[in-house]
């Protein structure tokens, strides 16, 4: 038995600091001592960015305990807190910040001792991954590296561990089938199980989602159906009973579409209802994304083989390790814990993903190997396909073009379709898109690292086989000279731009700030393209000749290509064919944007085009400029998406809680799409089976000062005090969610009250909501990402505060909008449906309770039905809200208070 190691351990909060020696002690420190102690030895953390930025240290290393974590179990999930790794690790809980302290040590024991353990089940492959981490200096490899035993014979390493895919033949076509109601009904019982209580409004609605899978009946009318349905209804089970039913009778696939990576995680939960087989599941259910999302085992390779040094290379092994028992090689979502990545900073775990244009596809030794191309493959044959609402446009539309669309599609989350549309059918000519798209075909600029290539060799084998093909890559080559270069940006503040690509930003620079309003100075600016001068139209028509000198090439290239893979000749073996089709992908892509970006050219100078919105903006964060460009979205992106996806489905549903927004279904209409095809949607609606009106209030605050930032603090913290944490703080800037954070924390602390902050701690958001969600006394700060898509029951989330009414931001492009749809009845569709997701962030299920608080007196009424029916508004002061949220919500509160609290909003 390996004696433990001597370690001390740190444990830094808002509310103090304590270090715990390896003799039992603890003991509170200031934070120069604190810093000093892990300067000279190394210490034992969880979360050392976390850790730094309570010091108030830029960088603080030592022992970190997730680390240590991501190694001995990769893949699986711990809550960064002490509470949260004692569940992972099946120890007590600490029950206070003192006793934290020591308990890092406890897990650090715990920790090490597994490696001893016969029966540890990641045990492959943790030898030769611990003595290469030893080599680079991996802190914890002194104590990690004598507890495993050196393997008999040599590891199989991670790439000849993962499996290969296999090709397969085309799915025929799904074959025609009805769903009757009562077998409909009957698959959602089975879902459900025999103990769950039956619920009509379930069953209606699964009912009326079957409809959507008839067979169509004309071309480019498909059956849709809106569905709205509260919070309760158990509306996912709704539309995953006739669609599993469906994928049985007709073998055909179900896409289904989220907005969140949360409900996608909830929704590939859900599937083990449908198929309690493991290996069933695996094959019948896919969780499909963009390809950014993945690892790629290429990048990876370069990243162990030296393409990474220093904390960096650290990191790569530790995905390697995960990647290892990995379900899918998800690094954004998936399995691999969102924490991990952030605990090396700037470290480059983005480029361990597939970053945009170096995908080599079969030229890829890892190609049969890769999770990419293994989840694209197992989607053709699956049953049930999960994935996000830009993905779903972007495949529709190539499949559309491919004579074989996504003929059922459920978008989930409906409420964000538009929002989806708007960003996936924009057009942006920006310097950053231009120079992505010039080392797409140069290949990298010289002294560049990394491993992109060119077409030229991409497409060797072509260029000397096929003597047409092999011009048009020259030709391509040479166009895309004109494109903006390495350090473009730097030329534009120099006022020395090099070619009429990098000339046309500049004026477009020279516009936007000669419009831009001294207000924004320091953030992003933009304005309207309208009424321009002569230098910035003259420059326009340079910039077209150049794009179509490159299109041209590369519509030609894409047709020889095309030809090669007619001729099949005989070294097109079917990687190459891979790689053919993989670049034809490519140009089609590619040709698509040039296109956008020469119809918007074109409209510069002339009259305005009554769909599209146009405008110019130079991008910045903090006054450092890091992207110029032009800008074009359709006024109504609903139209490219019925064209797009509605006409070329056979059915679809579109369903939320809060569909309509708290308006009519026109507005719903007008979102979705189905407002542009020429057959008429059925509709569908069931309120939520909550008791909204006793469960829940909402609070309008009359005397926070808008504007005065001390008096915002001191409402959040005395809110946050009065409900013992459990608190949602919701806010419209991330400037204010900054300085409140910094002028509360502390406070709430030394309370007991734990406070984290999106944009201010370093952790992303899903782990921001796992770690809000495991503590009842814990409360979070954050900014739009949280007031959709979070799911946290229970109490701990009694209290949404939100810091003023949701207005829509004044850019170009809203104000085009609010024109054309109505003024002021615009804005306030978009605040109610703010609201509305807002609140749905407070009751989640039957037995929740909570307040809803608006920092905001001048809320109107004309938007307070937003709300659900019955539910009370009462505007009042800010020290009746405290009082109000003390005597309903406080977990400390006294017996009587908590049982008159029971009464109030209702019994359980």
């Amino acid at each position: 038995m390996i004696p433990p190691p001597t370690f001390s351990a740190l444990h830094a909060t808002h509310g103090g600091i304590w270090i715990a020696e390896a003799d039992g002690r603890v003991r509170t420190v200031g934070r120069g001592e604190a810093i000093a102690h892990a300067a000279e030895t190394p210490v034992v953390l969880l979360n050392a960015p976390l850790a730094a930025t309570r010091l108030g240290y830029g960088e603080l290393s030592g022992l970190d305990l997730l680390e240590l974590y991501a190694f001995v179990h990769p893949g699986q999930f711990a809550v960064p807190t002490p509470a949260g790794l004692a569940r992972a690790l099946g120890l007590d809980p600490p029950e206070n910040e003192t006793a934290a302290a020591a308990f890092l040590l406890v897990a650090a024991h715990a920790l090490l001792n597994q490696l001893d353990r016969p029966d540890w089940a990641e045990r492959e492959g943790a030898w030769t991954s611990a003595a290469t981490l030893q080599r680079l200096r991996w802190p914890w490899s002194t104590a990690v590296v004598p507890r495993i035993a050196r393997p008999d014979k040599a590891e199989r390493w991670l790439f000849s561990r993962l499996p290969e895919w296999d090709e397969g033949a085309l799915r025929p076509q799904p074959r025609p089938v009805v769903l009757g109601d009562v077998e409909t009904v009957a698959t959602l019982e089975r879902l459900v199980g025999a103990q769950a209580e039956p619920r009509q409004g379930q069953r209606d609605y699964a009912v009326a989602a079957a409809r959507a899978f008839d067979p169509r009946v004309m071309d480019d009318r498909p059956h849709v159906l809106l569905a709205e349905a509260g919070t309760g209804i158990g509306k996912t089970l709704g539309y995953l009973a006739p669609a599993a039913l469906y994928a049985a009778r007709a073998d055909g696939p179900v896409w289904i579409s989220t907005y969140t990576k949360t409900l996608q995680r909830q929704l590939d939960r859900e599937t083990g209802r449908i198929f309690a087989d493991p290996a069933e599941r695996r094959e019948k259910v896919v969780v499909r994304k963009g390809r950014e999302n993945y690892l790629c085992l290429l990048n990876l390779e370069d990243a162990l083989q030296g393409g990474f040094q220093g904390r960096a290379a650290i990191l790569a092994h530790l995905v390697a390790r995960w990647a290892a028992y990995s379900r899918d090689g998800d690094m954004v979502g998936g399995d691999l814990p969102g924490w991990l990545p952030t605990l090396f900073r700037k470290a480059g775990s983005t480029a361990l993903t597939d970053r945009r244009g170096e995908c080599v596809y079969a030229g890829c030794p890892h190609y049969r190997r890769c999770f990419i191309e293994r989840a694209a493959r197992a989607s053709e044959g699956a049953d049930i396909v999960i994935a996000n609402h830009a993905l779903v446009m972007i495949l529709a539309q190539r499949r559309r073009d491919e004579g074989r669309p996504l003929a059922r599609i459920v978008f989930d989350e409906g409420h964000h379709l538009f929002d989806a549309a708007d960003s996936t059918f924009a057009a942006a000519l920006t310097g950053q898109e231009a120079i992505e798209l010039r080392r797409w075909i140069m290949g990298p600029e010289k002294h560049a690292r990394g491993r992109r290539r060119g077409l030229s060799a991409r497409l060797s084998d072509v260029g000397s086989y096929d003597e047409a093909g092999g011009l048009a890559i020259e030709d391509a080559v040479q166009a895309a000279g004109a494109l903006p270069a390495d350090n473009w940006l730097a030329r534009m503040a120099d006022g020395l731009p090099l070619g009429p690509i990098e000339t046309l930003l500049a004026r477009v620079r020279d516009t936007v700030f000669a419009r831009a309003r001294a207000a924004d100075a320091g953030y992003g600016i933009e304005t309207e393209a309208a009424e321009l001068d002569g230098p910035l139209v003259e420059a326009a028509a340079p910039a077209v000749q150049a794009l179509d000198a490159l299109v041209g090439p590369m519509l030609r290239l894409r047709q020889r290509l095309e030809a090669v893979l007619e001729d099949g000749p005989d070294w097109l073996d079917a990687a190459a064919r891979a790689r053919i089709e993989g670049a034809i992908g490519g140009l089609t892509l590619r040709s698509r944007m040039l296109g956008g970006w020469i119809a918007l050219l074109g409209r510069l100078g002339g009259p305005v085009d009554p769909d599209f919105v146009d405008w110019l903006a130079v991008d910045r964060v903090e006054g450092r400029e890091f992207d110029i460009g032009l800008h074009r979205h359709w006024l109504d992106p609903s139209k490219p998406l019925a064209e797009t996806v509605l006409k070329a489905a056979h059915g679809v549903i579109v369903t939320s809680a809060t569909l309509r927004g708290g308006s009519d279904w026109a507005t719903a209409d007008a979102a979705v799409g189905t407002a542009h095809i020429s057959v008429e949607p059925r509709r569908f609606a069931v309120a939520s089976p909550f008791d909204y009106a006793n469960r829940s209030e909402v609070l309008v605050v009359t005397d926070v000062k808008r504007g005065d930032l001390a008096q915002l603090a001191g409402a959040y913290a005395r809110l946050i005090e009065a409900a013992g944490g459990g608190t949602l703080g919701l806010f419209t800037a991330v400037a204010r969610l900054k300085v409140v954070t910094a002028r509360i924390a502390d406070r709430l602390a030394r309370a007991g009250l734990p406070l984290y902050a999106q944009h201010v701690d370093p952790i992303d958001t899903g782990t921001l909501v796992d770690i809000f969600r495991d503590d009842p006394r814990a409360s979070l700060l954050g900014t739009d990402a949280l007031r959709d898509g979070v799911d946290v029951p229970g109490e701990s989330l009694r209290l949404v505060v939100m810091e003023g009414v949701p207005w829509p931001r004044p850019t170009v492009l809203h104000s085009a909008r609010r024109a054309a749809g109505g003024g002021s009845a615009h804005d306030d569709r978009v605040v109610r449906a703010r609201l509305a997701q807002a609140f749905g962030r407070l009751i989640r299920r039957a037995d929740d309770r909570g307040l809803f608080v608006l920092l905001s007196a001048a809320m109107p009424s004309r938007l307070l039905d937003a709300f659900p029916p019955g539910v009370v508004v009462t505007r009042l002061t800010l020290d009746e809200a405290v009082a109000r949220v003390a005597s309903r919500l406080s977990l400390d509160a006294k017996p009587g208070h908590q049982s008159a609290t029971i009464d109030a909003l209702g019994s359980p």
